[in-house]
Formats: C-alpha cells, structure tokens, sequence
C-alpha cells in the first residue's frame, strides 16, 4: 500500500471487548458437574439466540434445539447415555476401569437439557454440501459452540453429552426419520468451573501442542509463524 492511500478502517472491537471474547474462549469447560438451580426464560433466550446466530454453509440453518422439561423424559436419556456409558467402556479395553470414574454429564443435575437436532430435509442443501454432506454438522457445531461462549460469559455452565445411540434418542424426543440427534446439552448454574479441562485434570489426554498441528503449504510442515522449523528449539506456547 503506497503512502497516499488512506488505511483500511479498524473494525476492531474496544481492547477490554477483544479481551473478554478471548477469555470467554479460553476459560470455556465442558462441564459436567451443576448445581441445579434455574436458568431464567429471557436468559435461555438470549443463549438460544446466540447459538441462531452462527454461520452455517450456504445458510442452510440444520440446527434444531430441543428442550427437554419433563422429568421422565430426562430420566429416560440419562438411562440412555448410561448404557452407551456401559458399552464405551468396554470397547476401551484396558482404560475400561479408568473411563468408569470419569464423569460424563450431568443431565439429571443441570437447570436445562437441550438436544441438538440436525433438522429433517438437509438433503435439499446442495450449496456448501454435494462434495462435503457433513457440513450440516459442521454447521450445528458452530451454533453450540455460539451457545457455549454465550453461556460461558454468563457464568453459566455447559457440557456437551454425546454418548448415546441416535436412535434411542430419536424415539424418546419423537423426531422425524431423517433428523438426526448429535448433542444432549446440560446447561446451568455451577458452583465453579474446572481450572483446566476436565479430561485433563483427570490426565485422560492432554491438549496438543499448537505448534505440531498447524503446517505450511503441505501436510507436516511446521509452519514459519512458530518459528524456524530447524532451529531446534521447541515453540513456545501461549500461557492460556
């Protein structure tokens, strides 16, 4: 850009709004232990809203939220998410014992459940989809993703329930025949969240280095935004 040019305009937001969104992003947690308690009507909304608001491929909008109120039906999806619980823990062998202590939702102890839906007719949404059909779940995890973020400035907690047969699911919530579930959300008032990610508090796994998971050009080259790729010392990370 030569001298005379005028610079671009900064969209940026104000210094103290960039650094809320960062600190909502990296102090986000998939929460699995609640309080109970309420989540007020206007509040869910403004959540809701958030989650409506996310970019989706072509604009196709797959997301469909289910809030589920009735007590037995709760009660029939945690029952659900326990037998999956089961059979997971099997198939992992010699970490079964190790899965077992862990906890994996909260659906009983959460103010809201809401189920993710990946709405009935997707098939129609070419744009974006007819060489990658799963951009329809890409999209839906954007709108969770808003929902977390929203949820998490609020100082609420959520956690993302994903072990479940869909069918078993699908019956219990009466969906349509090409819809399909992907999230059971717990969502509400907690009394802290963890310091670090659960799954590593609990040295289940532990976060990647970002370093070795971002390339340049082709698969597997350290990019230059790291540093030298040959200069043998180890990138640094950032202290979030």
């Amino acid at each position: 850009m030569s001298d005379d040019q005028p610079l671009p305009p900064d969209h940026a937001f104000e210094p103290q709004e960039v650094q809320a969104v960062y600190r909502a992003i990296f102090e986000r947690r998939d929460m699995r232990h609640f309080a109970g308690g309420q989540v007020p009507p206007e509040q869910l909304k403004r959540l809701l809203k958030a989650a409506h608001h996310a970019p989706s491929v072509g604009f196709m909008q797959p997301s469909r939220f289910v809030r589920v109120t009735d007590a037995t039906l709760r009660q029939r999806l945690h029952d659900v998410v326990e037998q999956e619980r089961i059979a997971t823990a099997r198939a992992l062998g010699e970490r079964e014992d190790d899965f077992m202590r862990l906890k994996v939702e909260g659906l009983l102890e959460a103010a809201e459940v809401l189920a993710v839906v990946l709405a009935a007719g997707r098939d129609k949404h070419v744009f974006g989809r007819r060489t990658l059909p799963q951009m329809d779940l890409a999209s839906a995890a954007c709108a969770i993703q808003n929902l977390w973020l929203a949820a998490r400035a609020e100082g609420l907690g959520m956690g993302w329930v994903s072990l479940f047969e869909p069918a078993s699911v699908s019956d219990l919530l009466a969906l349509p025949a090409d819809a399909e579930p992907i999230a059971l959300l717990c969502l509400g008032p907690v009394e802290t969240f963890y310091e670090e990610p659960m799954l590593q508090q609990q040295r289940w796994a532990q976060r990647e280095s970002l370093a070795d998971l971002v390339y340049d050009n082709r698969w597997g080259q350290g990019s230059t935004i790291f540093g030298s790729a040959n200069d043998g010392a180890p990138a640094a990370e950032e202290p979030w």
